[in-house]
C-alpha cells in the first residue's frame, strides 16, 4: 500500500486584506482574490469563508459603509458556512472603546440582524492573535471533514 503524504492545509487570504491574521506553521497561506471575504482554505473557497473586523471597522461598517456591509453580508450569506470575525469583544462594544457616536446597540443589533437575515454569525474573539488560531482551527476542520465525507 503507497504512503500517502500529506499536505499542509492551505489557509486563502485576499489579496485586499492590508495586515493579514498570523497563522500557525501548521498551515500555508497563499495570498488570493477571494469572491467574497478575507480567508478561506484551498478547495473549499466557494464553500467557507471569513471576513475579518477590527473594532473601529465595525464601526464604519455598522454607519458609513453600512449599504457596502449589507451587501457583504447577503453575499457571505450565500456560503455553506460565513461568519465575521471581529478583533475585539461586545465588553469593548459596550464600555463604547471605540470612536465615534454610535451607540453600543447599533452595533449589536446589526450584527445579530446580520445573523437573522442572512444566516452569518458575529464571532467575537478579542483579538488578533486569538482570532487567527480560531479562523485557522475552523477552516481546517471545514476541509478535513469535508474529505473525509468525499472519501
Amino acid at each position: 500500500m503507497a504512503n500517502r503524504e500529506e499536505h499542509p492545509p492551505i489557509v486563502l487570504i485576499d489579496t485586499r486584506e492590508q495586515a493579514p491574521l498570523e497563522f500557525s506553521d501548521d498551515v500555508v497561506t497563499e495570498r488570493v482574490t477571494l469572491v467574497t471575504g478575507d480567508y478561506s482554505i484551498a478547495g473549499h473557497s466557494d464553500r467557507i469563508v471569513f471576513e475579518r473586523k477590527t473594532l473601529a471597522d465595525l464601526v464604519q461598517c455598522v454607519t458609513v459603509d453600512r449599504d457596502r456591509f449589507m451587501d457583504q453580508c447577503r453575499r457571505l450569506g450565500e456560503y455553506e458556512r460565513a461568519a465575521i470575525v471581529v478583533e475585539s469583544t461586545v465588553l469593548d462594544v459596550t464600555a463604547k472603546v471605540y470612536r465615534g457616536a454610535t451607540s453600543p446597540r447599533s452595533i449589536i443589533g446589526t450584527c445579530n440582524a446580520v445573523w437573522l437575515d442572512y444566516g452569518v454569525p458575529t464571532f467575537w474573539f478579542g483579538n488578533a492573535q486569538l482570532a487567527a488560531r480560531a479562523v485557522e482551527r475552523m477552516l481546517v476542520r471545514f476541509a478535513r471533514d469535508a474529505e473525509r465525507r468525499a472519501a
